[in-house]
């Protein structure tokens, strides 16, 4: 369905009956003509893929920035030991900690816990990415077997032609033009023309992530395409 009228809500309110009576209204007089996205194929592996990508990034960089919390507030030692490292070398250095609780009492006890706090987010982080990994070997894989002509362009690569596939959906067939999939992705212009004047916005609505997806392909593109720098 398409989004519910806001000015017959304002009018009778919500509840389940008064959506369902005006969904079905929107049916019988043509003005719902959106096909839902189909979820029975390889997109929605990919959206599954995705999704598990995602939240597993998210929980990598909040480790990442919990490890380096902990580092301000460590001994003057151990912190001045690690100053420097890159976050690979860093990560690596800190999951090699003993996670051995041998220290007792004063400032030793602290540095103990503190070397065990850093090497269990250290190995969380590293779980986490070889995650990361595996997943992005997953989403590799069904592009090339499923869309592999999404590819060949220059700089779109899996993650951004799963994100572009996940907003399409399983039936590409529901989208009846390239202006119909700018429109979902949020890259059409919107007129907003008064009197004489004809003028056009940004489209604000879409889907965002999609939106996200084709500026960082434009933003590749600009680098190293010279077709599209011209």
């Amino acid at each position: 369905m398409n989004r519910p009228d806001r000015s017959a809500r304002r009018r009778r309110g919500k509840s389940d009956p008064v959506d369902a009576q005006e969904a079905a209204r929107a049916v019988l007089s043509g003005r719902a003509r959106s096909q839902a996205k189909a979820g029975d194929g390889p997109v929605q592996c990919a959206c599954l893929f995705k999704l598990a990508k995602d939240s597993a990034v998210k929980a990598r960089t909040q480790g990442v920035n919990q490890l380096k919390a902990v580092l301000i507030t460590a001994d003057p030692d151990l912190r001045e030991g690690l100053n420097g490292l890159k976050a690979r070398a860093l990560v690596r250095t800190c999951a090699q900690f003993e996670d051995r609780e041998d220290g007792v009492g004063g400032r030793s006890a602290v540095e103990q816990a503190t070397r065990i706090t850093l090497c269990l987010l250290a190995r969380r982080i590293e779980q986490l990415t070889e995650q990361i990994r595996d997943l992005e070997r997953c989403l590799t894989g069904l592009v090339e077997r499923h869309f592999p002509q999404l590819l060949i362009p220059v700089s779109i690569g899996p993650d951004s032609a799963a994100t572009l596939l996940i907003t399409m959906g399983d039936n590409p067939e529901r989208l009846r033009s390239e202006a119909s999939f700018a429109a979902l992705c949020g890259v059409s212009p919107v007129e907003y023309s008064s009197g004489c004047q004809r003028r056009h916005r940004l489209n604000r609505s879409g889907d965002r992530r999609a939106n996200a997806a084709l500026y960082r392909i434009v933003q590749s593109r600009l680098r190293f395409d010279a077709r599209t720098r011209r």
